[in-house]
C-alpha cells in the first residue's frame, strides 16, 4: 500500500508555511465535532443546530489556530445535527407498527440470501392502509420468507412458516406491490455489542419488516424492471453469474466479495478463518485494491493514448497525457470503488488518489497531514456516521501511520535484483509496522489480535492482490477466469487454516477503557516510527497497561449479574471475584445464525471472560439455540442441563457449590422430575439460586410454569428474592402470585423481543408486577440489564446509560398479548 501511495509523500508532500496549516485545524475540527455530536443521546432542535452552524461560519473570519479549530468542530457538529434531524422525522409512526400496509416501490439492493429466504433493502413510492395513503419512511429493510404461523405476526422458528407465495428472486431495480408488516427499526443492545440501530441508521433505514405472503395474503405482484438502480443490478447479474459457474464453494462468495463487494457472500466459518490469521481486509474491497486497480487503469490508458496521439495531434495538445491517464485512472478507481459498495476504504483510497492526480499536476506540494485530514474530512461530510464504523479508523490510521513513518527513498538502481530486493524489504518493512502499529486500535475495536497475521498477510497480500483479485475482475470479460481464480483460493486456504492451528494464532484481550485504549494506540504509532529508542521505549510502556487490564470484578462474597438483550430468549451472565457462570445461550435465528455466536461470545471475549460453569435451561432453541457456539469457544467448562443425555450433566435440585463467598444451588428439577418423562421441556428448566450471606440474591428460572412455581414457593415459603429473571419471559402462565407473593423480588428483570408475536410480557403479569410495586424492565427498553448484589438497589439498563440519538424510543406498554 505504502508503495503505491508513496509519490503522494514524494512529489506532491512538503513543509508548508505556519499559515497554510490553518485550514488543517479547521479540518481537524471538523473530525472532533463530528465526534462530540455522535455521542448525544437526544438530537438538539433545528434552531440549535442552524445556530451553531452559522456561529461556525463566523468563526472562518477570525485569526489564530484555536479559531479555525471550533470553527471546523461548529460546522461539523451543526452539519452533522442537520442531517439527523432531517432523518428522524422519516421514522415509522408507532400506530403503524404491527399494520398490514400495501406498498408499491423498487428494491434498492443486492438481495441477501439466508436459509430462509431474501432481505433487500426497499424504497417506497407510496403506500396505504385500509384504501388511505400513509406516510412510511422512504427507505425500508425487507424480508420475503413467506407467510407467519397461524396467529403469530412476526416470524417464527425456521419452518414454521406457512409459505402461499413463494419468493421468485428478487432482482435489483424490479418494482413490486405487496402487502407488509413493519416495526421501527430497533435491535439488541449490548456492552461492546454490535449496535443494529446506528447500523440501519446509518443507511437510512428506520423501518424493518417482510412481506406478507401467507395463504391469506394478497399475491404479491411484480410490476416490472426499472433501470434507476443500474449498478446495484450489474452487481446482482455478476453474483448470480459466479454462483452459477462456482457453486456454493468457498472461493465463490470470496470472489464476489472481491467483484461486487457482497460480503455477504463469504460463510461464517471463513469469516472466523481470515479474522483469525488477519486478512479479513483482503476478503473485502480494500484500498490497496482500489489503488491497484487505478495504477492499472492509468496504465492501460496512457499506453492508449500514446498510441492514439500521432492520429488525433490537436486532440493531444489540448488533453496531454498525463491529465488524460491520471484522471482517467482515478474515474476507473472511482468506478471500481462505486461499483463494489463504495465502502469507508473505497472511500479514502479514490479521495486520496484524487488529491495525489490534482496536486501532482498542478505542481502543488502540501504536507501529507493536509491530505490525510482532508480525505478524512472529505469521508467525514458523505457520512458523518462512518466515524463509528471499525473500517474508518483502521483504515486512516493505518495510512496515517505509513506516511509518518516513511523512511527516505534510496537512489534509484538499474538491477532487478536491487529492485525485487528492495520490493520486498518495503513488503516486510509495512506488514511489521501495520502488526506492531495497530495491534492496540485492533485490541480496542475487536478484542482480539491475530499473532501469525504477519506470516499470513505476507503471502496472502500479493497472492490476494495479483493473482485472486485481477482473475476475479478478469472473470468479468472471461467468465472462465473464475474458475481459475476459484483455485487459487483453494489453494490459500489450507495456508491459512494450518496457521490459524498454531497455538495462540490469536490473543484475546478484554476491551479496555478509552482513554487506555488511546495511550495504547498512540504507543503503536511511537513503536513504528522511525524514532530514538527512548520514544520507541516509551511507546511500549504506552501499550504495556493494555496488555495487563482487566475489567473490574465484583468483590469477595458479592455477584453481578448480567441480563444481556438477545431479543426473545435468555442468556444471563453471573460473574464472582474470580469465577463467571453462563446461564443459556441466547436463540438461535436460523441454521447460519445464532446469539451465541453473535452476542454471548463477543460479550464474554470482550470482558475476559471464560465461563466455569454452563447451565443450559431447558432444550428450547430460545435459549439453548447458541450452546453449540459457546461449547466451542469454551470446552472446558462444566456443563448442565435439563435434557443432556449424560447423568453427569443433569442439573438435578440439591446440586449446590460456593464460589468466592457466594452460594449456588439448582433448586429445580428434582429426582421426580427427571423420572417424569411427560413433564413438557419448560416445566424441566433448571431453576439456579443465587445468593450472598449478606441476604442479597437472584432466581433464574427458564420458562417455568406456574405449577412448578407454586410447589417451589410452598417449598420455602420464608425466601426471599431481591432479583427474579422473569418465568418465562413474562408469559402469562407464569409468574403466578404465589411465587411473587413468597418471593417479593425487589427488582425482575424480562427477557424478551421487541413486539414478539407472543405479546410477552403478558399484561396480566405486568399488572402483578404493578400491583405489588415491583420495578420491572423488559429488554426492549432496557437492554442489557446489569445488577450488583453489593448495591441491590441499582440495576442499570444498557439502553439508557449508552442511548444514542438513533436509539428508537419503545414504547412503555407491552404489545397486546397474543397466543402463548
Amino acid at each position: 500500500m505504502l508503495a503505491s501511495l508513496a509519490p503522494l509523500r514524494d512529489d506532491v508532500c512538503a513543509p508548508a508555511p505556519p499559515r497554510a496549516w490553518r485550514p488543517g485545524w479547521a479540518l481537524a475540527g471538523g473530525v472532533l465535532g463530528t465526534a462530540a455530536q455522535l455521542q448525544q443521546p437526544d438530537l438538539w432542535g433545528w434552531g440549535v443546530c442552524i445556530g451553531i452552524t452559522v456561529a461556525g461560519l463566523l468563526a472562518l473570519a477570525l485569526r489564530g489556530r484555536l479559531a479555525w479549530l471550533l470553527a471546523g468542530a461548529a460546522l461539523a457538529f451543526g452539519g452533522a445535527g442537520l442531517r439527523a434531524l432531517s432523518l428522524s422525522e422519516q421514522a415509522l409512526a408507532g400506530a403503524l407498527e404491527g399494520r398490514d400496509i400495501a406498498v408499491v416501490g423498487r428494491v434498492a439492493s443486492l438481495p441477501v440470501k439466508d436459509p430462509q429466504g431474501e432481505r433487500v433493502e426497499f424504497i417506497v413510492e407510496r403506500a396505504s392502509l385500509d384504501g388511505r395513503p400513509v406516510p412510511l419512511p422512504p427507505r425500508l429493510l425487507l424480508g420475503w420468507t413467506g407467510g407467519p404461523p397461524a396467529g403469530g405476526d412476526r416470524p417464527g422458528r425456521p419452518g414454521a412458516w406457512a409459505v402461499a407465495h413463494p419468493n421468485p428472486g428478487l432482482v435489483a431495480g424490479e418494482r413490486w406491490a405487496f402487502e407488509v408488516r413493519l416495526k421501527r427499526a430497533h435491535g439488541s443492545l449490548n456492552p461492546h455489542g454490535f449496535d443494529r440501530e446506528r447500523w440501519l441508521w446509518e443507511r437510512g433505514i428506520l423501518a424493518t419488516g417482510y412481506v406478507r405472503a401467507g395463504p391469506r395474503d394478497p399475491v404479491p405482484q411484480r410490476l416490472g424492471q426499472t433501470w434507476l438502480h443500474p449498478v446495484d443490478l450489474a452487481r446482482q447479474r455478476v453474483a448470480d453469474a459466479m454462483g452459477e459457474r462456482l457453486g456454493h464453494s468457498r472461493a465463490a462468495g470470496v470472489l464476489a466479495a472481491l467483484a461486487v463487494g457482497d460480503q455477504s457472500a463469504i460463510e461464517r466459518e471463513d469469516w472466523a478463518l481470515f479474522r483469525d490469521t488477519g486478512v479479513a481486509h483482503l476478503m473485502a474491497i480494500s484500498g490497496l485494491h482500489v489503488t491497484l486497480f487505478a495504477w492499472l487503469a492509468t496504465a492501460l490508458i496512457g499506453w492508449a493514448w500514446r498510441r492514439a496521439a500521432p492520429r488525433w495531434p490537436a486532440v493531444a495538445r489540448r488533453w496531454p497525457l498525463p491529465w488524460v491517464a491520471g484522471w482517467g485512472g482515478v474515474a476507473c478507481a472511482a468506478g471500481y470503488a462505486v461499483f463494489s459498495g463504495w465502502g469507508v476504504p473505497s472511500q479514502r483510497t479514490v479521495l486520496m488518489l484524487a488529491l495525489v492526480v490534482g496536486l501532482r499536476l498542478s505542481g502543488r506540494r502540501w504536507p501529507w497531514p493536509a491530505v490525510w485530514l482532508l480525505a478524512m474530512a472529505a469521508v467525514r461530510a458523505l457520512d458523518p456516521w462512518a466515524l463509528l464504523s471499525a473500517g474508518f479508523w483502521l483504515s486512516f490510521v493505518a495510512v496515517g501511520l505509513l506516511f509518518a513513518s516513511d523512511p527516505a527513498r534510496e537512489a534509484p538502481a538499474s538491477g532487478l535484483a536491487w529492485r525485487g530486493a528492495q520490493a520486498l524489504k518495503r513488503l516486510l518493512r509495512e506488514q511489521a509496522l501495520m502488526t506492531v502499529a495497530l495491534a492496540p486500535l485492533t485490541l480496542l475495536l475487536f478484542g482480539q489480535v491475530s499473532l501469525v497475521g504477519l506470516a499470513a498477510n505476507l503471502i496472502a497480500i500479493p497472492w490476494v492482490t495479483l493473482v485472486v483479485t485481477p482473475l476475479a475482475l478478469l472473470g468479468l470479460l472471461a467468465p472462465p477466469l473464475w474458475t481459475a481464480a476459484a483455485g487459487a483460493v483453494d489453494a490459500l486456504v489450507p495456508l491459512l487454516q494450518w496457521l490459524a492451528a498454531w497455538p495462540g494464532a490469536v490473543l484475546h484481550r478484554p476491551v479496555p477503557p478509552l482513554p487506555l485504549a488511546l495511550a495504547a494506540v498512540a504507543g503503536g504509532a511511537l513503536l513504528a516510527m522511525r524514532l530514538p529508542a527512548v520514544a520507541r521505549a516509551a511507546g511500549a510502556w504506552l501499550v504495556l497497561p493494555v496488555l495487563l487490564w482487566a475489567p473490574p470484578r465484583p468483590p469477595e462474597g458479592a455477584f453481578e449479574l448480567l441480563a444481556l438483550d438477545v431479543g426473545q430468549g435468555g442468556a444471563v451472565l453471573v460473574r464472582t471475584a474470580r469465577h463467571a457462570l453462563l446461564y443459556d445461550t441466547g436463540p438461535a435465528w436460523s441454521p447460519e445464525a445464532d446469539a451465541g455466536e453473535r452476542i454471548v461470545l463477543p460479550l464474554l471475549r470482550a470482558l475476559g471472560e471464560r465461563p466455569d460453569t454452563v447451565v443450559v435451561s431447558h432444550r428450547d432453541s430460545d435459549h439453548s439455540g447458541g450452546a453449540k457456539a459457546v461449547r466451542a469457544a469454551f470446552a472446558q467448562a462444566r456443563w448442565l442441563s435439563s435434557y443432556d443425555e449424560a447423568p453427569a450433566n443433569h442439573c438435578l435440585a440439591g446440586q449446590r457449590w460456593t464460589w468466592d463467598g457466594v452460594d449456588f444451588e439448582i433448586l429445580h428439577p428434582g429426582p421426580e422430575a427427571w423420572a417424569n418423562r411427560g413433564l413438557s421441556t419448560n416445566a424441566m428448566s433448571c431453576v439456579l439460586r443465587v445468593a450472598t450471606r449478606q441476604g442479597a440474591s437472584a432466581w433464574l428460572t427458564g420458562d417455568l410454569p406456574a405449577a412448578q412455581e407454586v410447589r417451589l414457593a410452598l417449598e420455602r415459603p420464608s425466601e426471599r428474592a431481591t432479583l427474579l429473571l422473569a418465568p418465562h419471559h413474562g408469559s402469562a402462565s407464569s409468574s403466578s402470585p404465589v411465587l411473587l407473593n413468597t418471593l417479593r423480588p425487589r427488582w425482575v428483570v424480562v427477557q424478551s423481543g421487541y413486539r414478539n408475536r407472543f405479546g410477552h410480557p403478558a399484561r396480566v403479569v405486568v399488572e402483578r408486577y404493578e400491583a405489588r410495586g415491583i420495578p420491572w424492565v423488559e429488554s426492549p427498553r432496557c437492554g442489557a440489564a446489569t445488577w450488583r448484589s453489593d448495591r441491590p438497589d441499582e440495576l442499570r439498563c444498557e439502553r439508557v446509560a449508552g442511548r444514542r440519538y438513533w436509539h428508537q424510543d419503545v414504547p412503555l406498554a407491552p404489545a397486546p398479548p397474543a397466543a402463548d
